[in-house]
């Protein structure tokens, strides 16, 4: 006894035991299959799934407009622009404006024009600018300025939303944003690297600042597209931009470009390069409302922040460019905080409710005491043998 007792422990406390460890084992090991879990059921969904999809779709639009602009330059030594932007708006004229033209009733073209004709001028010249500046830019700075400094238009884009359309961001917001932006700066580091800087830009200065107009008007364009299309409608927003972008830009092709139309050694290639650019440019504004409606202005942004890789994968068999695997790393630090973006939805503040009075003022007292006068006074009686009763109600 005394040896059971001091020495070893019993079969049957043994076989107790082991089971409590396995038991132990499988808690320590649950955690991660439940965070694992979780995160599948977050980020494996159809939406998620469905907003990279119409994300990257953009983004080769943005790309076949990139390599067809640049092609022109390098090989025919067309820079025109404003000419672009020109058939890209006179093409939305043509298709959507007309559809607003045969439209009756209070979404006619006849009526929105007598309501909101002067918000849609700013508009139109929002976005006109923007495209040419951005273009602009490229003389005067370098290819790094304008890819790090276009991404200032991704925080103005974000407190515009903050304040105009009361979009509320939570933490994992932010970090998703950090972690796109840390993606362009490794796509930045993989040009420097590549060998992509010879030029320098004849004067830095101005083409910092037309890059920050550019990037800023890009936003004021984008959050007034996406509360146009979540509140009026798709047709009108590409409609009305179509309509007042072809004036504007127009004037401005007259004024700053007829020289160069008039240089352009017209062939076939030209023409076909030119049709290209167009049909991607029609693609990217017609179907952009689209994908902003399902998701938002801010995410798109940042879905199309893959569209400088996309050109320079294309320009490794156009253009010769050099490989650099933090292109790569690049796309995948962006499309990780892109999916960290859309995983948790941002939501909309309520407007602030006016304070109710806490006591009634003298007209209200009145009004309250004809409501009681115009009220039907109900009275139950009940009667007793041998009793009369009288009810006066005055």
């Amino acid at each position: 006894m005394e040896a059971a007792a001091g020495g070893a422990p019993p079969p049957g406390a043994a076989a107790a035991a082991a089971p409590g460890a396995e038991t132990s084992a499988g808690a320590a090991a649950a955690p991660p299959r439940r965070v694992l879990a979780m995160l599948r059921a977050k980020l494996c969904t159809w939406h998620i799934l469905k907003t990279i999809i119409l994300g990257q779709m953009l983004s080769l639009f943005i790309c076949g407009t990139a390599v067809t602009s640049q092609y022109l330059a390098e090989q025919y030594q067309v820079n025109t622009p404003m000419f672009q932007s020109f058939i890209n708006y006179s093409l939305l004229l043509l298709v959507y404006t007309t559809m607003l033209a045969f439209r009756t009733g209070s979404d006619s073209l006849w009526q929105i024009l007598k309501q909101r004709w002067w918000k849609y001028i700013f508009l139109g010249l929002a976005d006109v600018e923007a495209n040419y500046m951005i273009v602009k830019a490229y003389q005067y700075t370098t290819l790094t300025s304008v890819q790090l400094l276009d991404c200032f238009g991704i925080p103005v884009l974000m407190a515009l939303s903050w304040f105009i359309l009361r979009a509320r961001y939570r933490l994992i917001h932010f970090l998703a944003v950090a972690v796109c932006l840390l993606g362009v700066g490794t796509m930045v580091g993989a040009d420097i690297l590549a060998g992509r800087q010879d030029s320098e830009g004849s004067d830095v200065v101005i083409g910092d600042v037309l890059v920050l107009l550019g990037a800023s008007l890009y936003a004021i364009s984008n959050v007034s597209e996406e509360y146009i299309v979540k509140n009026l409608s798709r047709v009108e927003f590409l409609g009305m931009v179509g309509l007042f972008g072809t004036i504007i830009s127009g004037l401005q092709l007259a004024i700053v470009e007829h020289r160069e139309i008039m240089r352009i050694q017209w062939n076939w290639k030209i023409a076909l390069l030119f049709t290209v650019f167009a049909l991607c440019m029609f693609g990217l504004y017609s179907f952009m409302p689209v994908v902003i409606k399902v998701t938002s202005a801010t995410s798109v942004n940042l879905g199309i922040l893959t569209a400088d890789l996309y050109s320079l994968f294309f320009g490794l068999f156009l253009f010769l460019y050099k490989f650099s695997g933090l292109y790569i790393l690049s796309f995948v630090i962006i499309m990780v905080g892109f999916i960290l973006y859309c995983s948790t939805p941002t939501r909309t503040a309520e407007p602030t409710a006016l304070p109710q009075p806490s006591s009634t003022g003298l007209d209200n007292a009145a009004l309250k005491l004809e409501e009681n006068d115009n009220e039907t006074l109900a009275v139950t009686v009940q009667f007793t043998r041998g009793e009369t009763v009288v009810v006066n109600t005055d």
